[in-house]
């Protein structure tokens, strides 16, 4: 990622119309559910299908959706903070424990990566090259030609 892009996304203001996204940031995930209620599934596809830059289908579990987003907009984690909230309640599996969890954290490290501004420094070769030629090297020989010389 470029520094201007970073910089873009960092402190971007959303415009009415204009939504583009990212490279990378373009996320899908699968949303589970219990079995008990029932058609917890089909009302969350209907509740969340509402919501802006937010692409909901049926999941290919039968008890789950499948959601697109950006991640500038939505994380997984607020999704099922908001779902839990209004009284859904999530597949608790450990398969989906553990998926959950790494899904959150690397959600997390990738938003605070696009929201952290590029460090601008020189590039390591640059230093080498200017810690070489300030150095002493055989490369060199200060002694005048005349002294060099065999006589």
């Amino acid at each position: 990622m470029t520094p201007e892009r970073a910089r873009q996304l960092a402190h971007r203001v959303p415009e009415p119309g204009l939504h583009e996204v990212s490279p990378g940031s373009a996320k899908r995930r699968e949303i589970r559910f219990t079995r008990l209620p029932p058609e917890q599934a089909q009302r969350a596809l209907e509740l969340l299908s509402g919501l802006e830059y937010l692409k909901v289908s049926a999941g290919p579990h039968a008890r789950g959706i499948t959601v697109h987003y950006d991640l500038i907009d939505y994380t997984c984690e607020g999704l099922e903070k908001a779902l839990r909230k209004l009284g859904y309640h999530l597949d608790n599996s450990l398969y989906c424990k553990i998926v959950r969890t790494l899904v959150y954290f690397t959600e997390e490290t990738q938003l605070r990566n696009l929201k952290e501004p590029a460090r601008l420094i020189k590039q390591s070769n640059q230093v080498y090259i200017k810690a070489y030629q300030h150095h002493p090297h055989g490369d060199r020989d200060d002694t005048p030609a005349e002294l060099r010389e065999d006589r």
